[in-house]
């Protein structure tokens, strides 16, 4: 996880958002333990409160547990809820304005599929 922290959202919030990342592209695998509050307060010097607030917000939205005396576990299900939930976030919040930009600048469905194998065949 990177240790720069954007002043415009409440790190505890920011924290949270990074483990969903973390979730989804597989880096916390379903039943795995997330880190401790005390590492990951002591790794970004953050304090154990705004840790455990984060980690409060996952359990509040299911996707993590809390195991009495073991810490806190990714449930299982939660990438899959978590994939459901953004891609509705981003059909609905993110694309129309991403479509309207598309729009805006004249693009067409073939330079942008163009662009988009260009850019797999580099990464493959």
């Amino acid at each position: 996880m990177s240790t720069h922290w954007n002043d415009s959202q409440p790190i505890y919030w920011q924290l949270k958002e990074r483990t969903v990342a973390m979730i989804l592209d597989g880096t916390l695998a379903e039943g795995e333990a997330l880190p401790s509050v005390r590492t990951v307060a002591s790794e970004f010097q953050l304090n154990p409160i705004t840790v455990s607030k984060s980690y409060q917000a996952l359990v509040d939205e299911d996707l993590v547990e809390k195991r009495r005396g073991l810490g806190m576990f990714v449930v299982a299900g939660a990438r899959k809820k978590l994939i459901a939930s953004e891609r509705d976030k981003f059909l609905n919040e993110e694309w129309p304005s991403t479509l309207n930009r598309i729009s805006q600048l004249g693009l067409t469905v073939e330079e942008l599929l163009i662009k988009a194998q260009k850019k797999e065949n580099q990464s493959s």
